[in-house]
């Protein structure tokens, strides 16, 4: 009798226990509730596990999610859920965000330096335009699509730009690796690059 009243309890003890999730839905999870990019060693020590385990993981639901309202970007060793480009309209007008401010040619023409060649210095951002490009880099920062990476280690120290997770976001790709060549690139010319730029 004693005996079956303590099965019972830890029969009991058991169903209120939270069950264990597998790997990929725990991922998933600390994903959906971050609100800004996780560094791939912090789900490494989080989740336990190995880092080739989370990238199998990672893989997976990016699968899952190419046919869904959210996409997995990836930037270096960074990762974070965003929602599918293809929404950005709706997704838009839901939050009441006006329509982003269009870029000159020049900022497209920076942006477009900066994407390729990161991690790159304003000198040769500007060696590459044969123009100061200041101005046109306080624009690209203020629009969240470039940011500060660092520094040289050389004399001056000087600051090294590339793009952030808000330009993969409005272009619509999950990294960098997805940028087309550059060809294709100058070849859509600025009003197509243009109408991807202002995407949410």
């Amino acid at each position: 009798m004693g005996e079956s009243r303590v099965t019972n309890r830890e029969a009991v003890q058991h169903e209120e226990s939270p069950q264990e999730l597998p790997l990929k839905s725990t991922l998933e999870s600390l994903l959906f509730v971050a609100d800004e990019p996780i560094q791939m060693d912090r789900l490494v020590a989080l989740l336990e596990t190995s880092l080739d385990e989370i990238e199998e993981a990672l893989s997976e639901l990016a699968q899952e999610y190419a046919q869904r309202g959210v996409r997995l970007q990836r930037k270096a060793e960074w990762v974070q859920m965003v929602t599918a480009p293809e929404a950005a309209a709706v997704v838009r007008r839901f939050l009441g965000l006006e329509a982003s401010s269009k870029l000159s040619p020049a900022a497209l023409e920076t942006l477009a330096i900066v994407a390729y060649r990161q991690p790159i210095t304003r000198a040769q951002v500007e060696s590459i335009r044969g123009v100061n490009s200041d101005s046109v880099l306080r624009t690209l920062i203020n629009h969240g699509l470039v940011e500060e990476q660092g520094r040289l280690e050389r004399a001056g120290r000087p600051i090294v730009f590339g793009v952030t997770f808000e330009f993969l976001q409005q272009f619509g790709i999950a990294s960098l690796n997805q940028l087309p060549p550059l060809e294709d690139w100058e070849a859509q010319g600025e009003e197509a690059v243009q109408a991807r730029a202002t995407r949410l």
